[in-house]
């Protein structure tokens, strides 16, 4: 059985929560409220995680309302 190729994986960089503007840097991304500055939280589509503590802040989500005739 030929072996299979490894995959290619991109580890993120402390660059990449970070943005440029002039002189001053902005955070992209919130720190987690539990373990303090430092640790990010990371973006999925419905909530934001941390991976070091478990903490999940939920996003706002629409609630589809029953259209009544």
């Amino acid at each position: 059985m030929p072996k299979k190729k490894p995959t290619k994986t991109r580890r993120a960089k402390k660059a990449d929560n970070y943005s440029i503007n002039g002189n001053t840097a902005e955070r992209k991304k919130q720190y987690c409220p539990k373990c303090g500055p430092g640790v990010f939280m990371a973006e999925h589509k419905d909530r934001e995680h941390c991976g070091k503590c478990g903490y999940t802040r939920m996003k706002n989500q629409k609630k589809e309302e029953p259209q009544s005739e």
